[in-house]
């Protein structure tokens, strides 16, 4: 089977011994770098577990020549991007992504941290007391536990049974041995002949190089180190276990002395025991009632070993004694298939689709993890043998069926021509302005805006469609809808466009983005889907998250102002009472004539002009939320005053300002805990500051304080800045929001957030021209603003509100 070219990056391996993947995208709007390094937890001395994740956020705490505030991640944040970094079995990964003009700034940046590093003792034991409380965190949370558990059927002797994370009685940073293994560690690993960078981004694949060659002549210059291979995953003669709990089976099988190949291999059989296609494993399951959900993924690849991991969610007691079987029957279909030439061409062309909507991020994750090209035939060897090691039936029982392609990836016919609007051109067809939509009288109104805000001729579009309640959703809709397109959203998201559905007690939101070609069709699934009724709820649920986590999904609803509903005749009742609208970013004129019959399924009642409830005005409202776990979380949500487009710019600037000083105040300095946060969040157009921590050792009472006391510092924080580099703040805000710069989805959510708030067609136009207008004067009054809660405080909490300031929701 030939191999596109577009589906592979340019490799090579520089002078110094740097391997790097270079791939050029003229579409994209930010660049992308990922170094991994071929050293992870299972390579640090059995002496000192954690030592691989601590070297790691070593890295992180600047250089003399980018100190804290100038650091990569300073830099990153202040240039609206995303970094982060990941030590996993057997590598470490370090990540960012920024606008391609300051991409070779943040390069510089990441070589200087790796070749410069702060490995002094007060900043280790700084970061020790960080992992400590990352340590606490993980010990209490259920789906950690859990995710560990499953290795309970490896060998002891097997590095996957070892402790790795790291804590206070881990990391004897004290001793003089764990200095010397510290250092010996970074410099047998952090060198040129164990990494490989890899670069994505619209530049040039010789500007690309260029960049490489420069980060490579800064890099330590070394050889690939020979590990040694772990002893064998299973301790007797088994090669599979099984794991039964509540609501579900874990069912794990190791492989040993698989020939060389890269990950396709297993991702591959991954993606065809996942699909839930009629035929296949997963439906038959659920046509019997014995499983609700399938999910295989790969949980360990080194060397020649691999372990993988099936999980199937299930309601009875039986299930777990049928399941094994008919997936042992299903293997033996699925090797008999004679090279799986209709699979690997499916494969391919998800391959493509995947590559065709990545990120810049995306890309270079892919291409430094190898998952870049279609299988190869060394490929198919490695899956021959996994395919052997798992004990497929000879004699096949059941009628299974090769899964269907699916239909959104295939070549849509020319879709129908759209009808002009009254006043328009050809050149205009099919749009309509938030502007006009408002100027029209109540006949011509349409629940459906077209905004002319992005270009209508690229690859990519978005719908939001709203609903807004008159009667009380069902119990666990959001779980239930999640059930009901779950299968429809699998297909879409192959495709390239991502489906969600976001439901809270006022109003449902459903959001489609991505390649436009796909998207009526999507639609019109997707539609059809909502109009089915509403299946029951979901048997055996994810173990919930953190308790950060939890508060921050349910925020949203606490921000609102609420009112009590009637209840419904029926669940689908909900849908017919509901009045809706929506937004369509992008489309081509074609794509909105097409678009029309979808629209036409959409349930309930078109309504515009719906009102926006207005937040509590110099009102501190705590609002307490039970969480799973025991560490104390807060979420601080401070709205704007008003919706006026100069606060929201103020509010943006004050955010760009606080990121990086808050986190180095609370993370850094005081050690509140290790999910420290803050940026600008918009909840139904409103804009706000949103201020997060979690603590292990803190009350929530005390965590508020310390945020309090970090706003009211914020004039003099702002007399820190200099005019000089305040302009550059300013300057370094408007940019990213420019149109051209940013990546479609961002730009179609600030549009959405914009038609919410009232903003015209030209908000993004508005807003960066507002944040460059702001001055001094203007920025310490919204700071002042801000302080005295003038738009109202929202603080969601675990913990029980403060005696003094605060009131508590009714």
């Amino acid at each position: 089977m030939p191999v596109p070219d577009s589906l592979r990056p340019h490799t090579e391996t520089l002078v110094n011994g740097l391997r790097v993947t270079l791939r050029h995208v003229p579409g994209l709007k930010r660049s992308a770098a990922v170094l991994r390094v071929a050293a992870g937890s299972h390579d640090a001395p059995l002496a000192w577990p954690g030592m691989a994740h601590l070297l790691e956020h070593l890295l992180f705490l600047g250089t003399e020549r980018f100190p804290a505030g100038e650091n990569l991640m300073a830099y990153v944040q202040r240039h609206g991007g995303q970094v982060n970094a990941r030590t996993s079995e057997r590598t470490t990964d370090f990540f960012f992504e920024l606008p391609p003009a300051t991409f070779a700034d943040g390069l510089q940046r990441l070589w200087d941290m790796l070749a410069q590093p702060r490995l002094d003792e007060a900043d280790q034991l700084r970061e020790r007391e960080v992992l400590h409380a990352e340590f606490i965190a993980w010990s209490q949370d259920a789906a950690a536990q859990r995710q560990l558990a499953l290795y309970d059927g490896v060998s002891a002797s097997h590095p996957l049974r070892g402790f790795h994370a790291g804590n206070r009685d881990s990391l004897a940073v004290e001793h003089a041995e764990f200095q010397t293994a510290l250092h010996d560690f970074y410099r047998r690993f952090y060198q040129s002949g164990q990494m490989i960078l890899s670069l994505a981004g619209p530049q040039s694949i010789e500007t690309l190089k260029a960049l490489a060659e420069q980060f490579g002549s800064h890099v330590p210059t070394g050889e690939v180190v020979a590990r040694l291979s772990p002893p064998k995953l299973m301790a007797s003669s088994q090669t599979s276990y099984q794991q039964v709990r509540e609501g579900c089976l874990d069912l794990l099988f190791a492989f040993e002395a698989l020939p060389a190949a890269s990950p396709q291999a297993l991702d591959f059989l991954c993606t065809w025991l996942n699909s839930s296609k009629p035929g296949g494993l997963l439906a038959t399951l659920r046509q019997r009632g014995l499983a609700d959900s399938l999910k295989a993924t790969a949980l360990y690849e080194f060397a020649d070993q691999a372990l993988l991991h099936i999980e199937c969610k299930h309601g009875n007691a039986q299930a777990a004694v049928q399941i094994e079987p008919l997936l042992h029957d299903w293997l033996g279909f699925f090797a008999a298939q004679d090279d799986w030439a209709p699979l690997r061409q499916e494969f391919t062309a998800l391959l493509q689709r995947r590559q065709e909507t990545g990120s810049a991020l995306q890309l270079a994750r892919w291409d430094g993890e190898g998952r870049d090209a279609p299988l190869l035939a060394n490929d198919l060897v490695r899956l021959r043998e996994i395919l052997r090691q798992l004990h497929p039936v000879e004699n096949v029982v059941e009628p299974w069926q090769l899964p269907a392609p699916n239909p959104f990836l295939q070549t849509p016919s020319e879709t129908p021509r759209a009808g002009l609007i009254r006043g328009q051109t050809s050149a205009h067809r099919g749009l309509r302005t938030f502007a006009q939509d408002r100027s029209r009288g109540r006949r011509e109104r349409s629940p459906m805006q077209f905004s002319q805000a992005l270009p209508d001729n690229g690859r990519e579009g978005a719908v939001y469609l709203r609903w807004q309640l008159t009667t009380q959703a069902p119990l666990d809709v959001q779980s239930r809808l999640d059930r009901q397109l779950q299968d429809v959203r699998e297909d879409a998201g192959q495709a390239g466009v991502d489906v969600s559905f976001e439901a809270s007690a006022h109003q449902w939101l459903l959001k489609s983005v991505g390649l436009q070609a796909p998207m009526p069709l999507v639609l019109e699934h997707v539609l059809a889907k909502l109009a089915q009724p509403l299946s029951m709820a979901r048997t055996g649920d994810a173990p919930p998250s953190m308790p950060i986590r939890q508060l921050l999904k349910a925020l949203p609803n606490h921000c609102r102002q609420s009112s009590v509903l009637p209840l419904p005749d029926s669940d689908q009742n909900v849908w017919t009472t509901a009045r809706w609208d929506g937004l369509s970013i992008g489309l081509s004129a074609a794509t909105q004539g097409a678009l029309g019959p979808a629209l036409a399924r959409v349930p309930g009642i078109a309504g515009v002009d719906v009102s926006l409830a207005t937040a509590s005005r110099r009102q501190r409202i705590w609002h307490r939320r039970q969480t799973h776990g025991e560490e104390s979380a807060v979420l601080l949500f401070c709205p704007a005053a008003t919706l006026a487009l100069a606060d929201e710019a103020a509010w943006r600037l004050l955010a760009q300002l606080c990121q990086t000083p808050f986190y180095q105040r609370l993370r850094v300095e005081l050690q509140l805990g290790y999910a420290v946060f803050s940026g600008l969040k918009q909840v139904d157009g409103q804009t706000g500051l949103l201020f997060g921590v979690q603590s292990p050792s803190f009350s929530a009472v005390q965590l508020i304080a310390h945020i309090e006391q970090f706003l009211a510092g914020l004039p003099a924080l702002i007399q820190q800045f200099d005019d000089s580099s305040l302009t550059g703040q300013q300057q370094a805000l408007a940019a990213q929001l420019q149109s051209t710069a940013l990546p479609f989805a961002q730009a179609a959510e600030l549009l959405w957030q914009g038609k919410l708030a009232g903003r015209p067609s030209d908000y993004l136009e508005q807003l960066s021209a507002a944040i460059l207008c702001l001055d001094r004067a203007q920025l310490e009054t919204a700071a002042q603003g801000l302080i005295d809660a003038q738009g109202g405080w929202h603080c969601l909490s675990n913990g029980a509100c403060p005696p003094e300031h605060w009131q508590g929701a009714q």
